[in-house]
């Protein structure tokens, strides 16, 4: 597997300007890419994206400053601005805050207590559905912080985090959602937090209780599924939180187990616009659920369930290991770029590559030793 694992160490400046030099080539690729996405699908200049940018940038700054080093460190280790780097931190709010139809749909979270499983772990897992053009500019982030926090997370290059988990055995999954009330041009107009700000917020939170604390009140542009756990006595804990601009619910697991797909679920006073458009979502999070049902009866998921259900291809392409469906307009295509498995016990990082039908997982455990000079931006050695 070619993803670079880029491991870097000290302050959140000094892990930003080592991230930022190690991977500055994918850094300047991505921005390219969404500097093409901004203006062909949300018709912004570059001097609109600049604008908005700076503006998510003070809201970052002011409510999550050690954040805010970090992104403005790495800027400027790869040698780019640092207002892009925000703006593509909030390419969800620019891409898809004014489309009528949203986000074309992708990406299928479970999570299991470990009272529901063989171990006894904690287990999330997730497919990450984004363009297949997005898997050359991908990363694994790995930081550790000046107190020894340490946090592992899937990442485009110039962001802090996606899907992923942390030393305090803290790990969240991330599903997109589309409402009415997303983008800059509804409500106060006013740039809150960048969607995959409030993701790291989450992995910087040594507990399940301050990761709540961080993301459910931070103002938001746009609507996002975050479900978080983290490992413990009695299997565990484990919650989904749908958060939309200015409000959030929350939904708790059944008989062990919680999924999620790209709609919303819980009784939120907002438009949801799958409504418009339909598609896999309605069906993929019940069917994971219901894929599995037996083994979280018996109280005996494992790994491989949750592979299996990552792997299931009911109504192909458009299944839970999604595949391009070249019937779709370009812009819109979609398949499965990554997958994920994350045990919270063991603080281990299943990855694969995706579709992941075609493809082995390996493993990162957290345990693994400090880190070497010569780890900063080498190709990841992923161990069964």
């Amino acid at each position: 597997m070619a993803l670079p694992h880029i491991r870097v160490t000290g302050s959140p400046a000094a892990c930003g300007e080592a991230y930022g030099a190690a991977a500055a080539g994918l850094v300047a690729a991505n921005l390219d890419l969404y500097e093409r996405r901004f203006r062909d699908e949300a018709g912004l200049d570059a001097a609109a994206v600049k604008a908005a940018g700076a503006a998510f940038r003070a809201t970052t700054r002011a409510l999550f400053p050690r954040i805010a080093n970090m992104l403005d460190a790495t800027a400027a280790g790869a040698s780019v601005d640092a207002d892009a780097v925000y703006a593509v931190n909030a390419r969800t709010e620019l891409i898809y805050g004014g489309a009528p139809d949203g986000p074309a749909g992708g990406c299928t979270a479970v999570g299991v207590l470990g009272t529901h499983t063989a171990s006894g772990h904690l287990l999330l897992a997730q497919n990450w559905d984004w363009h297949p053009d997005q898997r050359g500019t991908m990363v694994l982030l790995d930081t550790t912080d000046e107190q020894g926090h340490r946090v592992v997370a899937l990442a485009e290059a110039g962001m802090l985090a996606k899907t992923g988990l942390n030393s305090a055995g803290v790990g969240i999954l991330v599903n997109m959602l589309g409402t009415d009330r997303d983008g800059l041009s509804r409500g106060s107009g006013v740039a809150g937090v960048p969607y995959h700000v409030v993701l790291r917020a989450a992995l910087e939170s040594d507990n399940l209780s301050r990761a709540l604390r961080a993301v459910v009140p931070a103002p938001r542009n746009a609507s996002l599924n975050l479900m978080v756990g983290q490992s413990g006595p009695e299997g565990g804990e484990l919650i989904d939180l749908e958060l939309v601009p200015d409000d959030a619910a929350w939904l708790h697991p059944v008989e062990g187990v919680l999924t999620h797909a790209n709609h919303v679920e819980a009784a939120l006073p907002v438009y949801d616009t799958i409504k418009d458009t339909g598609g896999s979502s309605l069906y993929r999070s019940a069917r994971a659920r219901r894929l599995l049902a037996p083994a979280a009866e018996a109280r005996k998921v494992t790994e491989d369930d949750l592979i299996a259900l990552l792997r299931d291809h009911q109504s192909a392409p458009s299944a839970i290991c999604r595949h391009v469906d070249e019937r779709d307009p370009l812009p819109l295509r979609s398949e499965t770029v990554y997958s994920v498995v994350l045990d919270l016990d063991d603080t281990r990082f299943g990855l694969a590559e995706g579709p992941p039908c075609g493809h082995e997982y390996g493993w990162l455990p957290l345990d693994d030793g400090p880190p070497t000079e010569r780890s900063a931006g080498a190709a990841v050695d992923l161990r069964r």
